[in-house]
């Protein structure tokens, strides 16, 4: 099954809403999670991102909004039109990944295996939080580095080829340095991902629970 020419239809109808930047997007931050500032990606224990990603394939090309929302055990992503049609979803958790797509869900084990499966190209879901936050993985290969000594160029060893990530630019967001322009690579794959906002968040503690209880 390829949904590719789903993704394709409904980008083509909005093709030059999407070319706009994505700007003022209301929060989607779970109730029991608030925003917090830190000094390096890596310290926030949850966050929650809005972006823009592009796809792009010897066959075909679209482009959608991203919303990703990121804890240390789950994800999930949403991808959307500009006019807000919700495209498809994808919750992954430790055990279990679940896709959403033209009303129907598909659950497998592997995230980016269900993803390839129904769409024909995949997301490295389970790395990309890490490039997100300008970190690397055990499997990457840092090829170049810029002038600060950031990551500019890595392969990243994982399957029967590997994803080339270039990191173009940064951007501060919520105290901490990350990147504002991602480029992947794999094979005859493309992906852009545009990070317009990203915030670090903190679940609620015990107080603040109380708080927000004693409120309603």
């Amino acid at each position: 099954m390829n949904n590719l020419n789903y993704f394709t239809k409904i980008s083509a109808s909005c093709a030059a809403l999407l070319l706009m930047t994505l700007a003022g997007c209301a929060s989607h931050i779970p109730t029991d999670y608030v925003p917090t500032q830190v000094k390096t990606a890596n310290q926030a224990e949850a966050w929650e991102l809005q972006g823009k990603l592009a796809v792009r394939t010897p066959d075909d090309k679209f482009s959608t909004n991203l919303y990703w929302f990121h804890t240390q055990t789950n994800d999930d992503l949403t991808l959307t039109t500009m006019l807000g049609t919700t495209v498809m979803t994808l919750n992954k958790t430790p055990n279990l990944a679940s896709l959403e797509i033209e009303d129907k869900v598909y659950e497998n084990a592997d995230a980016e295996a269900l993803l390839k499966r129904l769409t024909g190209w995949s997301i490295p879901v389970e790395t990309l939080p890490l490039w997100i936050t300008g970190q690397i993985s055990s499997l990457d290969e840092v090829v170049a580095v810029d002038d600060q000594g950031r990551p500019k160029e890595v392969l990243n060893h994982t399957g029967s080829s590997p994803w080339h990530v270039s990191f173009n630019s940064w951007q501060a967001q919520s105290g901490a340095e990350l990147p504002r322009l991602l480029q992947l690579q794999r094979d005859e794959i493309r992906l852009k991902l545009q990070i317009s906002q990203w915030q670090a968040l903190t679940p609620k503690r015990a107080s603040q629970l109380e708080s927000t209880d004693d409120k309603q």
